[in-house]
Order: structure tokens, then sequence, then C-alpha cells
């Protein structure tokens, strides 16, 4: 049985993503009523803390979560010299279709409702993925995203769609406006953070951000 305990490391799992092997951390806690993946940031990875701090908060409200790796370890390796891989958004969000697959194969998740939480490039990757599979994305929360990299995809995303920006973070608030103008979705909703940066770093901060993901994942994905 495929399970973790809330607030711990969850079961490892490995997904399979054509050629690629990725590693991630499943927990689903007794009687769940839905499921997030995390799609985290350029540079991050499943074990980024801020990521985990959310998750748990979501596990506690009784949603499951996903935190995998985009990349293998080797592209982990590649893109911190070169930096290839971090904006290749297109890949990001088929790795992450390609995970939402194999949930949706496991006896233990496949009956639960979808989200996607995404951070930085990360949220790009959730609004393409989600795009692409209308019929089985519930909901999409993205934390100091960069939807405006989803191009084309924004306007076919029918999930909705929370996006959470730090106050100081103004290049990015002006970009995820402009996304939120793009996106056609009846359920959308751009909440600044006062006193927030890009990383949510500034203390209480990033409790907000876990309290507006759990209170949007709850609404959606019940």
């Amino acid at each position: 049985m495929i399970q973790g305990v809330p607030g711990g490391e969850g079961h490892l799992v490995r997904i399979q993503a054509g050629p690629a092997t990725l590693e991630g951390n499943l927990t689903v806690p007794e009687d769940a009523s839905g499921i997030v993946l995390f799609a985290h940031g350029s540079g991050s990875s499943r074990h980024s803390p801020r990521n985990r701090y959310v998750a748990e908060q979501l596990q506690h409200t009784g949603l499951g979560t996903l935190l995998f790796d985009l990349l293998t370890a080797e592209e982990e390796a590649e893109d911190a010299q070169t930096g290839q891989f971090r904006f290749d958004i297109a890949l990001l969000a088929e790795r992450l279709a390609a995970a939402t697959d194999w949930l949706l194969r496991q006896p233990e998740t496949a009956h639960l409702p979808i989200g996607y939480f995404g951070a930085s490039t990360g949220a790009a990757a959730a609004l393409i993925a989600a795009a692409e599979k209308p019929e089985v994305v519930a909901a999409v929360v993205s934390r100091g995203g960069r939807p405006d990299l989803a191009g084309r995809a924004l306007v076919r995303v029918e999930a909705p769609t929370l996006l959470i920006v730090g106050g100081d973070d103004e290049v990015v608030i002006r970009l995820n406006e402009e996304a939120l103008a793009e996106l056609r979705v009846r359920e959308k909703k751009l909440v600044i953070v006062p006193g927030a940066s890009h990383l949510f770093s500034e203390p209480g901060t990033l409790e907000k951000v876990a309290e507006l993901a759990s209170a949007w994942c709850k609404r959606f994905l019940s």
C-alpha cells in the first residue's frame, strides 16, 4: 500500500517518464480527499524546504502530496553547470504529465482529484500540463511563479487557478497580472502577500502561502 506519514518524508517512489526515471516522495493520508503534485522551480528539487513545508500543511488538511524531481540526477548536475534544462518548460510539463498519468495508474490514488502546486518556472509547467489534461486537473496554485512562460497554453487552462506573489517581487507581480488577464477560466485569483520577496523567506509569509494553497485545494479537490 502506497502511503506516508503526514509531515514526514513520505513513501519513496520511482516514476517512468519516457526514458527518464524520476524519484519522488508520495504521502497519502487516510481518507484523503485529493492529491497535489508539486512542480518545483529552476535549480530546486523535491527536497525544497519551502515546498516540503507547504506539502506538510496540505497533508494535515487531508490532502495527499507528491513531491518529485522533474529532472534526473544527471540532468540536475548538467543543469547546475549549464542551465540547460531549467527553462525547458515543455520538458518539465511533459514530466509533470507523466507523473500525473502514473498516479492515475496506482490503485491508492487513481480515484483522487488532482491538483498542481508550481513554484517559479514549475508554475508554467503546471499550467501547460493542466491545459493538456483538463478532464484530470481540478486546481492549480502558483507560488512566486512565472505563469507567463506557459505562453499560449494559458487560454486553454480550465482548472481553477490561484496565483500567489510576494508584495516585494515587483517584476513577477506584473508578469502574474498579465497572465491572470490571459486566463479564461472563471475561477481565477491573484493574491499578493505583503512584505514577501520572491522566495517568501520573510517571517510568516510562507505560512500565508500554505494557508492560501490549502484553502484553494480543499475547495476544488473535495
